[in-house]
C-alpha cells in the first residue's frame, strides 16, 4: 500500500467552515471527496509538526482538526530531518514564515513517503520548486515524495 504524508492544510480543509470563495470551496469539496472515497487506498502518516500546527488558533477549530488526525501514525523528526529541512529552506530561498513547509517535505522524504498531500501551493506544491526539491532530497540521499493536492490523487 502506498504511503501518504498529510500536511496540515488537509485537516484544515476538512474541518473549516465552507469558504465563500468558489475556488477554496471547491478545494474543500475535493478534500472531503478524497478523504471519504480515496484515503482508504493509502497508508496515512503525519508528524508532530502537523499536530502542533493543527492545535493552533481557535480552540474549537483546533479540536476539530485534531479529531481528524487522532488515529493517524506520527512520524518522528530527527537530526536528519532538521538537516534536510535546513537544506530545503535555504535551497528554495523560502521566507522565514515558511520554515515549517521545508520540515514537512523533509519528514516525508526521510521516511520514504510515496506522496505528500497538501493544499500549500505557494511553498510546497509549487511546480517552480519541484525540481529543486527533488534535487536537494536526492543529493542528501533521499527519494522525494510526489507532492500533490487531493484533486490530483483522485481517479476519474
Amino acid at each position: 500500500m502506498e504511503s501518504v504524508y498529510l500536511e496540515t492544510t488537509i485537516a484544515s480543509y476538512l474541518t473549516a467552515w465552507r469558504s465563500s470563495k468558489p475556488v477554496m470551496a471547491g478545494q474543500q469539496d475535493e478534500t472531503h471527496e478524497w478523504w471519504n472515497s480515496h484515503r482508504q487506498q493509502y497508508e496515512l502518516f503525519i508528524s508532530d509538526l502537523v499536530l502542533e500546527e493543527a492545535a493552533e488558533g481557535d480552540p474549537d477549530a483546533a479540536n476539530r482538526r485534531l479529531e481528524f488526525l487522532n488515529e493517524i501514525p506520527v512520524l518522528e523528526q530527527s537530526e536528519k530531518t532538521d538537516a534536510l529541512a535546513k537544506a530545503l529552506f535555504l535551497g528554495l530561498s523560502l521566507p522565514p514564515k515558511a520554515e515549517y513547509d521545508a520540515f514537512h517535505i523533509a519528514v516525508a522524504a526521510i521516511h520514504g513517503m510515496d506522496y505528500l498531500l497538501t493544499w500549500n501551493c505557494r511553498h510546497i506544491a509549487n511546480i517552480k520548486h519541484r525540481l529543486k526539491i527533488e534535487s536537494i532530497c536526492r543529493s542528501a540521499g533521499y527519494e522525494p515524495p510526489l507532492i500533490c493536492t487531493p484533486s490530483e490523487m483522485m481517479e476519474d
